[in-house]
């Protein structure tokens, strides 16, 4: 988690905001298989979700460089299927 970054960008030497660390979880959760399969299968609830989870990303203004890191993910499986 400490050195979640996006692209080659150094990472942030400061430790991650709590906030942070939840959604990283939160994140990894959507990101599992069967959770996975039901954003591909464009599931409701799980869309719904995974939009849900986009927008506190984005509102994020804590530790925003790991934020952007999980967004990268989150934001491109928004586009794809939400």
């Amino acid at each position: 988690m400490r050195y979640l970054t996006s692209g080659f960008a150094a990472p942030d030497p400061a430790p991650p905001a709590k906030v942070t660390r939840l959604l990283f979880t939160r994140c990894l959760d959507l990101v599992t298989t069967s959770l996975l399969d039901a954003v591909r299968d464009r599931n409701p609830v799980t869309l719904t979700t995974l939009r849900a989870l986009d927008q506190v990303l984005r509102n994020q203004r804590e530790d925003r460089h790991r934020a952007d890191a999980l967004l990268a993910l989150i934001g491109e499986l928004v586009e794809d299927y939400g």
